[in-house]
């Protein structure tokens, strides 16, 4: 359940009538996404419909840090996983998502199990919300490819995440795309 901690505005899709024409009444779920689904127009390529009258909006997970622990088949490269870590928190975009989507989510995160956790989002405790953890992590992170990069920024950037913690994001997976890069001119030059 939701914890007050402080006044905030009513959001569109926490209304009588959402956005999109369904009823606010609707069995629905929190999903807390800090990778690729931060962009809603890439998670409407896989549930299939408007995810903007969704978004509550930017929150935050404490005791956790981002890292790059799985690498996608489907994208050929690595993406984004959280890990606990007490000294850190992580940045992203809360939904509130209608229950009849919670499959298709499932099945787009493939690879991944449940986490239930509590955000902070404008000012107010979410609690019981649904995230997604990698179930085998590597030990080591993995660069994402460009695609990947882009569609998590521009996620990062349109549901409005402080700038500084899109700069982190920004400067991390550049780190490590020049790592992956020096280590195949690296091999390439010994072969």
């Amino acid at each position: 359940m939701e914890t007050p901690v402080a006044d905030r505005t009513i959001h569109p899709s926490e209304a009588g009538l959402q956005a999109n024409g369904s009823q606010a009444n609707e069995p629905y779920f929190y999903y807390f996404a800090y990778g690729s689904c931060m962009c809603p127009v890439d998670l409407k390529r896989s549930l299939g419909e408007n995810m903007h009258p969704y978004v509550i909006g930017h929150a935050t997970l404490s005791n956790y840090r981002l890292g790059f622990f799985q690498r996608s088949q489907l994208r050929n490269c690595g993406v984004l996983d959280i890990v606990k870590d007490k000294r850190s928190s992580v940045e992203g975009v809360l939904y509130r998502l209608p229950l009849r989507l919670s499959d298709r989510l499932d099945e787009r995160e493939k690879g991944y199990r449940h986490e239930t956790i509590e955000v902070v989002s404008q000012g107010r405790c979410y609690s019981n919300v649904r995230t997604y953890t990698v179930i085998e992590k590597l030990t080591e992170e993995h660069a994402p490819n460009d695609w990947y990069f882009n569609v998590v920024l521009r996620g990062a950037v349109t549901c409005g995440l402080p700038e500084q913690y899109c700069w982190q994001l920004f400067s991390h997976m550049h780190q490590l795309q020049q790592t992956e890069a020096n280590q195949s001119f690296a091999t390439l030059r010994s072969a």
